[in-house]
């Protein structure tokens, strides 16, 4: 844990400027600015914020759907880009780590993607949701392991999973075997039910406790006029709710007041030895993980359409595997994660 003792998080609630782009980019640095004004030193955004979370596939079929879907194809975040480029400016100048849910579009597809940045300005990861949940199946592509990374911060060791990834048991060990001190959480939130702000509480507060992290969870907000932009269905408009924006500790306890309406901040100040608190009692990935019995196997290699291949790259496949072979058998040294690479 190195020589971090506490550290000032943020969880921001916030409505985005619909079919915005450049709007919603705007509200991101307007809350990264007032967070520094608070001293904060890492802050998280909700789901997809930029430009904004596609609720119009919950609410309306897939059949009519297309204008709304071209319209997010758009509005949406080339990375690298201007809007990264903006956040690193912000995050620089105010030594803030920032973890920012977008729509990022590559080439002909979109994708739910979280990007971190360092309190330098570095943007650290781009990892893409691995699997969109039902109706999201429509408006994104599938992300890969390499995503599920935890990265040395100015924080400490930070990772991050959106909505459902969270019930996927295997991707948060991934992160937990990494030996996450943070986690970053992001939901959509305000136009899913209420039933999801129990969901989420359950959720967040479970991973906390599971993996003796800090939880900063992040989940969006819609004003009644939004509400009303994105469907003037009624019983559909129903379905508002869903808000639990909150800071965990590794005890799995708030650590502040939870944010279930309207805009706002959650702030927290981290006190790390909450960790060694929690894992002097259970360490899932440690003295209470038999990996000996079950341990998990990650594929963390970047899914590719092409791959190149020369008669010289074969060669060092051949060997790589023979290695591998040669060692498939030595189980002496047990551990909770292993990691599965290909050249």
């Amino acid at each position: 844990m190195g020589d971090i003792a506490k550290v000032r998080a943020a969880a921001v609630q916030l409505s985005p400027v619909l079919f915005s782009r450049e709007g919603t980019t705007e509200k991101v640095l307007q809350a990264i600015a007032e967070a520094a004004e608070q001293s904060v030193q890492i802050i998280v955004f909700p789901e997809t914020f930029v430009p904004y979370y596609p609720y119009f596939s919950f609410v309306q079929p897939p059949v009519l759907m297309g204008k709304e879907h071209m319209r997010l194809y758009e509005e949406a975040v080339a990375v690298p880009g201007s809007v990264t480029d903006a956040v690193s400016r912000a995050a620089r100048a105010h030594n803030m780590v920032v973890v920012l849910g977008v729509n990022e579009r590559d080439q002909g597809s979109l994708y739910n993607t979280q990007l971190i940045f360092d309190a330098d300005g570095r943007l650290l990861l781009k990892r893409r949701k691995i699997t969109p949940t039902y109706h999201e199946r429509m408006v994104w592509g599938q992300g890969d392991g390499a995503g599920l990374k935890v990265l040395d911060t100015a924080v400490g060791k930070v990772g991050a999973l959106a909505c459902w990834e969270h019930y996927n048991p295997l991707a948060r060990y991934a992160l937990m075997a990494q030996h996450e001190q943070i986690h970053c959480a992001q939901f959509p939130g305000s136009l899913v039910g209420e039933i999801f702000t129990e969901q989420i509480e359950v959720t967040v507060r479970h991973h906390a406790l599971e993996s003796g992290c800090f939880v900063i969870n992040s989940t969006g907000w819609l004003s009644p006029e939004q509400v009303q932009q994105i469907t003037p269905d009624e019983k559909l408009q129903a379905l508002r709710g869903g808000c639990y924006t909150v800071i965990i500790s590794p005890e799995g306890t708030p650590l502040c007041e939870p944010i279930r309406e309207g805009e706002g901040m959650a702030i927290a100040d981290l006190d790390f030895s909450l960790i060694t608190k929690r894992k002097r009692m259970m360490d899932s990935v440690g003295h209470y993980a038999r990996p000996d019995l079950v341990h998990l196997t990650l594929n963390n290699t970047p899914g590719l359409v092409m791959h190149q291949q020369s008669s010289t790259h074969q060669l060092e496949n051949t060997d790589f595997n023979a290695n591998c072979n040669a060692n498939a058998n030595d189980d002496t040294q047990a551990s909770p994660l292993t990691l599965q690479k290909k050249l």
